[in-house]
This record gives C-alpha cells, structure tokens and sequence, in this order.
C-alpha cells in the first residue's frame, strides 16, 4: 500500500446510495472516516457498517462524516443502507479506480481460488485532507471503537 500516514487522500467523485454524485473534497474542513468494504449485505460488511451505525452520533461529534465505499452498484447500496437504517453515504466504485488509487484492490483467494477484490480498509482523513490513521485488514469486531480511538487522538 502507497498510502501512508501524512499522505494527501487522493480525491475521487463517485456515486452514492441515491445516485448523486459527491465529491470527497467537499468535505474539506472535517474529518473521514473512509472505509473500504468487500460487499454490501454480506456478514462481515454487516457487522462493520452497523459498528459504525451504532456509534455514528459519537463520531458526528468529533466533526467528522463516515463514507463506505464497495463495488456494489448505487442501487444495491440503497438496499443496504435501508435495511440496516445507515446513517451515512455509500459510495459505489463499481469499476474500482478508487480502490485502486487507495491501493485496496488487490488479489485475494478464498479456498484456494484467486480473485481480485477489495481489501477490508478504514483511512482516518484530517481536516486537512491528509491520511492521520490507517487501519489495513482490517477485523470487523471492535474496530469502529479503535475508530474512535484515533478520531479522539487527532481532535484532541
């Protein structure tokens, strides 16, 4: 991963879960939490998106917005983000440019066989626009806590 601690976060416009266009910086001036996820509506993305969910109104208040990223099209993502009432955008990145240019597209293998895919990945952006955390493979239980974490270690 080229990306590291200090990086600029390269900028990138997608569709969200409503099929609008949104551009990430927009949001200059507050804090992300951007995070990769494989697939919408599967166990582990599950689990990491309502972490997030459940602790939305503690990051809100460290000014910062929560964007999820995945392959999925906009209208998958609408269906997710509805039956788990996410309070935050999903961004599709069907042909995976910015998973890419984040350096999280990458060859994975799931009983022996190969595929290319996305690589489970929170980045943390400043205010600043520049990467102040990391979290790369990223294990599902406990991370939106570790999230936090960081989010209270660059606000302090």
């Amino acid at each position: 991963m080229s990306l590291q601690i200090s990086s600029q976060a390269p900028d990138f416009t997608l569709l969200t879960d409503t099929g609008a266009e949104f551009t990430l910086s927009t949001l200059q001036g507050k804090n992300v939490v951007l995070y990769f996820y494989p697939r919408a509506d599967t166990p582990g993305c599950t689990r990491e998106a309502c972490g997030f969910r459940d602790d939305f109104p503690r990051i809100e208040a460290a000014n910062t917005v929560v964007l999820g990223i995945s392959p999925d099209k906009p209208a998958a993502l609408a269906k997710f983000k509805a039956k788990y009432k996410l309070p935050f955008t999903l961004l599709s990145d069907v042909d995976h440019a910015v998973a890419e240019a984040y350096g999280v597209w990458m060859e994975k293998s799931n009983y022996g066989k190969k595929y290319m895919g996305i690589e489970r990945t929170t980045f943390v952006i400043a205010a600043d626009g520049k990467i102040a955390k990391l979290f790369p493979k990223v294990k599902v239980d406990g991370h939106s806590e570790a999230v936090l974490a960081a989010l209270k270690e660059i606000t302090d």
